[in-house]
């Protein structure tokens, strides 16, 4: 996949994640997998991504955990 495919389906999904904060964790899955085909292809990460993608992923291992103390 191109390097401006790949940012155009970022982008897509940066503006479903404004336009739809109630699948957070859908659109997580769906940039987790965008940056691993960016990782497998060496492309460039956008640290905005990452960053986001971490923080995501630590809010949703915050709520798992919550949610086996229960």
């Amino acid at each position: 996949m191109a390097f401006d495919d790949l940012k155009a389906e970022i982008a897509f999904l940066l503006s479903q994640m404004e336009n739809q904060p109630e699948d957070r964790h859908e659109l997580y899955l769906q940039i987790h997998e965008k940056l691993n085909e960016m990782r497998a292809f060496g492309l460039p990460l956008p640290d905005d991504l990452v960053r986001l993608e971490k923080e995501l992923e630590a809010e949703f291992s915050a709520e798992e955990r919550a949610a086996k103390k229960r």
